[in-house]
Formats: C-alpha cells, structure tokens, sequence
C-alpha cells in the first residue's frame, strides 16, 4: 500500500528520480541533444531493472543474515554499506580491475573511462571470465555452506536437501565440490584463460574461508574484551563479522552484473548510477522483509533464494564458456524464488487445514 512504499521505498524512489536526472545530463553533455539526454535516462531505468531483477535472492540472503544482527549493525550495513556498495563495487571496483589489467595508475584509468569508454570497456569484457571464476566460487561455496549442514532439520526439496545435510558430516566437503567445479570449467577454458580462471577461482575460495575465518575469530568470547564487558563486546564483534560477510557477499553478487553491464552501454559512469539506484531497491526489500518478519512467514523462502544462488554462482562460471544473457540469469532466480513461495502458501494452508 502507499504508506508501506513510503516508508520503505521513498529513499529509493528519490534515487531513482535523481538518477535519471543525473544520466540524462551526463549523456547530454556528451551528446548536447534532447535524444542523448532521453536516451541516458532511459538507460539509468534499464540497469536499475536489471540489477533488481538478478538481485532479488540477494536481498533474501542479505534478510537472513541482517535479521540477526544488533540494530546499530543493520543500521550501518544500509548506510555505510549502501556507500560501499554504490561507490567501491559499482565505479572503484571496475576502475581498479582495468588499472590492475592494464598495468596503468587509477587516475589514468578513470581517464579512460571519460575520454576512451570504448577501450575501456573492452577491458573490462576482457576479464569477464576472471571476474565470473571469482565470484562464481565465492557464491557456489555461499549455497553450499547452506545445504551441507547435518544440523539443518528444515528442507524443501527432500530428495536433494536431504543428502546434502548428511554430507555436512564430511569435514570441507563443500570447498572440495567447487575445487572440483573449477577444475571442470578450467578443463574448457580457452586454453590462454584457464590459468588465470584457476586463480580467480581460488581467489573465491581463499576469501571465502578468509571471511569465515575472521567470524569465526571475532565471535570467539576469548577475543577482544575482558568477561566484564563480554556482552556488549560480544554483540559488537558477532554485529562487525556479519557485516563484512554481508559485504563481501554483495560484492560476489555484484561482479557479474557489473561486467554485464557493460555489454549495454561502456559509459562508466551511467553504469554506477544505474547499478546503485537498482541497490537502492534492493536494500530497501531487505529491510522490508526483516521488518515484516518474511522469511519466518514463508518458510520455504530462504530455501529458493540458496537454490537461486546457487544456480547464479554455476550461470556465472558457464558464461566463461557460452553468453548466458543476463535474463535468463533473473528468470531462474525468478522461478526458484516464486516457487519457494508458492510451496510456503500451500505448507501454511495445509498446516492450518490440520489444525482446524
């Protein structure tokens, strides 16, 4: 209703407005026509759309995480971490992968983008398979770590969920599975690509255990403070270590879209703009949902949202070998999503119908 899109999504519906101004004006000052100017805006529109669309499991993900952490926490992950999210994933981070490829400094970087967004961007679609390797491994050992898990009595799809949750028995089973997976992509790589896609993916990899690694550290009760202040340092380190897994997360997420979508336009800038107001809405949905206690009403919710990241972090490495377009990425998350809540409704109704 009007006062729930208010509440949760004015800040986002004033990014949008303000981004549509900024990318016609960029596109504008480029191109001094009414055309250029209609065009920009219509492509801040497009990306937004897009990153929504192939974002939608990410903000499931981000609720069932930010759910449990201290309110001071979840209030700095939709601040600082929308900052981070905008401006290190969406303009630093690809100014930073061409000044790394290319051998060149930031500043020359970014003049490229202004003044040469065609090489640019061929730069940057240069090290999609690098990128995909990467962010592919780090989301595929997301999912994993959700189904493999001998302690988790909740399933969905029985036949599959069932296994998985027994294998949690065997120690690492799942960084052996995307060694695996990354062994058998690498296997087809082209072969001037299949080294650099090996290390990307251990890259994944090594971050993943990394982040896990330094959770772990920070909610130990024998680190940082002394038992007199344990509580509220405790909730102060479990808070800290969800947020850099949260943002290291949204970067994974992130990778793929940002070097798709440079097949719709090289203009870096228009690119930023649109990915973050498409952020923006995503957030927003998280908050949302964590407010309106979501996952706990549709059970099955989170169940489509691992399925569906799971089928990004595998869409992602298959991109490294045929073009997936980014639709049918969204359209598979999209069934995932859309089925798990329709089973959600049928498990309350039939639940209901027991008790009555």
């Amino acid at each position: 209703n009007d006062k729930m899109m208010r509440k949760y999504f004015s800040g986002s519906l004033m990014s949008l407005v303000l981004g549509v101004f900024l990318g016609a004006g960029l596109a504008f000052l480029k191109t001094p026509t009414w055309i250029a100017a209609l065009e920009g805006a219509f492509l801040i529109a497009v990306l937004s759309l897009l990153e929504i669309s192939i974002s939608f499991d990410n903000a499931i993900v981000n609720a069932t995480v930010l759910k449990t952490m201290p309110p001071i926490w979840q209030h700095r992950f939709l601040t600082w971490g929308m900052a981070i999210a905008v401006f290190g994933m969406r303009l630093l981070f690809p100014l930073i992968i061409v000044a790394v490829l290319a051998h060149i400094g930031p500043i020359e970087a970014l003049r490229l983008a202004a003044f040469e967004p065609v090489k640019y961007s061929e730069m940057m679609l240069s090290i999609h398979h690098e990128v995909a390797a990467f962010g592919g491994s780090f989301l595929l050992l997301v999912a994993l770590e959700y189904f493999i898990d001998h302690e988790k009595n909740e399933h969905w799809i029985k036949p599959i969920e069932k296994p998985l949750g027994l294998m949690g028995h065997i120690e690492a089973i799942e960084i052996a599975i995307t060694l695996l997976t990354i062994m058998i992509f690498a296997k087809f790589q082209p072969p001037e690509n299949a080294l650099s896609f090996v290390y990307a993916g251990l890259a994944g990899v090594l971050t993943f255990i990394a982040v896990e690694a330094v959770g772990t550290i920070l909610q130990s009760s024998k680190w940082g403070a002394q038992k007199s202040a344990s509580t509220a340092a405790n909730l102060a380190r479990q808070g800290l270590a969800s947020f850099i897994y949260l943002e290291v997360l949204d970067s994974s997420f992130s990778f793929d879209g940002v070097v798709g979508a440079f097949a719709i336009s090289n203009n870096l800038f228009l690119i930023a703009i649109g990915l973050g107001v498409g952020a923006m809405f995503v957030r927003s949905l998280t908050i949302l949902m964590v407010d309106k206690g979501t996952l706990d009403t549709f059970k099955y919710l989170e169940h489509g949202a691992f399925y569906a990241v799971a089928s990004l972090a595998m869409l992602m490495l298959a991109n490294t070998l045929t073009d997936i377009p980014e639709y049918i990425t969204a359209i598979v998350g999209a069934l995932f999503i859309a089925i798990s809540f329709y089973s959600s409704i049928q498990e309350q109704k039939s639940i209901e119908k027991t008790k009555s």
